[in-house]
């Protein structure tokens, strides 16, 4: 529980994220909470959604549904025209509930069991993903005549998050895997790439567009003209700091121009007409989430090195709402301290009995007031991506963030 709000306490002035100040209602609903919540801002989320198709006319949009299986989320961003990419049976499940077409959801997973791909086409879903010969075999089994795309393998270079491990496969096995699924009966759609989450760099997305046209190239040598290249996810977020609390700067112009040049290219090698989808995540909702969280302690504490470290413990840690921390930074404001005149550098560290749930090894401290007591309000800012779905549900007792969405007024944002 918060403690109460000082008399005369003058609230710090609402904080800025590089996209521009936080909407009033989410800054409403941080400043007047008095427990522990996520908080989505709607219409932040609609006017990213908004941006992104003004920067890419005529892209489908798939929002990847793992980034933030919230309901009111989903089904704003249905009503906006977006489409889901999903990963299984559930999560297309909740994609038509939030009143999507069957045709705007596609099984964006390689990995899918005979069982799954057959729900999966019992509910509608024509389009899944592949990489290998065996599950061609097995959605042609399971979902015959559907439409597949092949992902093609990338280096992850540049990104905070690789995803160059478990998915992907080389252009010579891409025309392999689509010239199985042509002679199995299915329709070889498309291929698709993904330049690992957070991707920080244009350069990456050149390397992409360069496999892509490579094997376009040599999937016209067969004759297959597929209808549309997915892009996949890896558009970043812009509020997020490095361990340092200067703020990431990924050149999100660049970025844009790299993909609007790369896609005219794509195109300009096919004979048929070539759609685009891109798969953006926590693009569209990490800036527009926020966590109200407490301070539990600010302790210091002799290391076994003989040296004094400051550690502040929060209500809110890995396992509850900051998954991602150790590998990157969120902005934390504290409301009840504007102003302070002392600052102390701090490990910030969750609340479970767990030595993982610390913001990196300690070698970057975070700047925090001194005068932090227990029970101070904390506001993460950024958290808006995969907060909810990688909560546990009740590591160590702690149970998982209510949810809050909230909308503001046009002009806000």
């Amino acid at each position: 529980m918060s403690a109460p709000k000082r008399r005369g306490e003058r609230r710090e002035q609402p904080p800025r994220t590089r996209t521009g100040p936080l909407g009033a209602a989410l800054t409403t609903e941080l400043a007047s909470a008095d427990t522990d919540r996520i908080i989505y801002d709607l219409t932040g989320i609609e006017h990213q959604y908004d941006a992104l198709l003004s920067e890419l006319p005529g892209t489908h949009i798939r929002f990847a549904l793992k980034a933030c299986p919230v309901d009111e989320v989903l089904r704003t961003l249905a009503a906006r025209g977006a489409g889901f990419d999903a990963a299984g049976p559930a999560e297309i499940t909740q994609a038509l509930n939030a009143g999507a077409q069957p045709t705007r959801i596609h099984y964006g997973n390689t990995v899918k069991s005979d069982q799954d791909i057959a729900e999966a086409h019992r509910l509608g879903v024509r389009t899944f993903a592949t990489d290998s010969v065996e599950d061609v075999t097995a959605i042609a089994a399971h979902a015959p005549r559907a439409r597949v795309f092949c992902r093609l393998a990338t280096s992850g270079e540049g990104a905070l998050w690789g995803l160059n491990r478990k998915f992907g496969c080389a252009p010579d096995d891409a025309v392999r895997v689509l010239a199985t699924a042509r002679a199995a009966g299915l329709t070889p759609a498309g291929l698709s790439v993904h330049v690992g989450s957070q991707q920080m760099t244009a350069e990456g997305w050149q390397q992409a567009l360069d496999t892509l046209a490579e094997t376009l190239t040599a999937l016209a040598g067969r004759g297959i003209v597929p209808d549309h290249v997915n892009l996949g996810g890896g558009l970043p977020a812009l509020g997020y700091q490095d361990r340092h609390g200067n703020p990431l700067d990924p050149p999100l112009d660049k970025i844009f121009t790299v993909l609007r040049e790369g896609m005219d290219h794509l195109r300009a090698l096919t004979s048929a007409p070539l759609a685009f989808v891109m798969e953006p995540g926590r693009h569209l909702v990490a800036d527009h989430g926020a966590v109200r969280a407490h301070v539990s302690r600010l302790t210091r504490r002799r290391q076994p090195d003989g040296t004094e470290v400051h550690w502040l413990y929060l209500s809110c840690g890995k396992f509850n709402g900051l998954y991602e921390m150790d590998q990157l930074t969120h902005r934390m404001v504290f409301p009840d301290r504007p102003g302070a005149q002392e600052y102390v550098s701090a490990v910030v560290a969750g609340p479970t009995c767990d030595s993982d749930d610390t913001y990196g090894d300690g070698r970057h401290p975070v700047r925090v007031p001194a005068s932090l007591t227990s029970g101070d309000p904390v506001w993460i800012l950024s958290a808006g991506a995969y907060a909810t779905s990688y909560m546990t549900q009740g590591f160590n007792g702690i149970r998982p963030l209510p949810c809050v969405c909230v909308r503001g007024q046009e002009g806000q944002h």
